[in-house]
């Protein structure tokens, strides 16, 4: 069974190859990570963008990966050990004094944050002059049927459901974001891949744990009940997860909005 426990590991196993790794090369490239440079990711989760990075920056960089949490810093520390990591807030980041970085990233974390304007402004205090930004955020779920269909499912059993991680995918309010903390030469561009889960089974129960979370009607549950709906959505979606399917498992696109600037 999933559990906040043991979370960050069916994370790190379940989701980031298909879901998280394929996007983290092309948000380095955004950001134009190369030999040499020193990279601060954000929200870095198990840190898959901040270990990609490593093999880039080489002998003569450095990588620091920062976190609020910290299960899932203890897994990141397993599968990267040659990356500094730090418990810490994006709206007040764990920087030693004069600590400047030529590029930060952040994949899929913007939206989560409670201050947006306090995290972009840290992240442009962590830059050196001129140095570079790219942050991705999902855009909305209604531009994706499987995703929008698999929320809806979730929300015939437990009402109107606000899925925070698709909740900032407009190029315009994230530019403005950037802007306003001071960074130029911002832009943006969105993306759409198709992601392939071999155990599509899996992914679905995984999203509709988070749904259920996310979701009014959640977070009334004793344990049991929220056991109950989550065994209740994953079975209404088995139709669903079977007319997305082939042979070879799930397949079903998905959009980012890359937005790029600088110090």
């Amino acid at each position: 069974p999933f559990s906040q426990a043991n979370f960050p590991r069916i994370y790190e196993q379940e989701l980031v190859p298909p879901l998280f790794q394929p996007w983290g090369e092309p948000l380095l490239d955004a950001a134009a990570v190369g030999p040499g440079d020193r990279v601060l990711d954000l929200a870095c989760g198990t840190g898959i963008v901040a270990r990609l990075a490593r093999k880039r920056v080489g002998s003569g960089g450095k990588v620091v990966g920062v976190d609020v949490n910290a299960p899932m810093l203890a897994v990141a520390r397993e599968a990267g050990p040659e990356v500094e990591w730090r418990e810490g807030n994006a709206m007040s980041l764990p920087l030693a004094d004069d600590e400047v970085f030529d590029v930060v990233t952040c994949q899929q974390g913007l939206q989560f944050f409670p201050d947006r304007d306090a995290a972009a402004r840290e992240m442009f205090r962590a830059l050196t002059p001129n140095g570079r930004l790219a942050v991705s955020t999902w855009r909305t779920d209604e531009e994706f049927p499987f995703l929008r269909e698999l929320r809806r499912i979730a929300e015939r059993r437990l009402g109107p459901i606000t899925d925070r991680r698709h909740v900032f995918g407009e190029a315009g309010p994230i530019e403005q974001l950037l802007r306003g903390a001071g960074f130029h030469d911002v832009h943006s561009s969105q993306t759409t891949r198709t992601v392939h889960f071999a155990d599509g089974a899996t992914f679905v129960r995984l999203n509709a744990w988070a749904l259920v979370g996310m979701s009014e009607g959640g977070r009334e549950l004793s344990e049991d009940e929220r056991t109950r709906q989550l065994e209740s959505i994953v079975a209404d979606s088995a139709e669903l997860l079977r007319a997305n399917s082939d042979e070879s498992g799930l397949n079903y696109d998905i959009g980012a909005c890359v937005a790029v600037g600088r110090r």
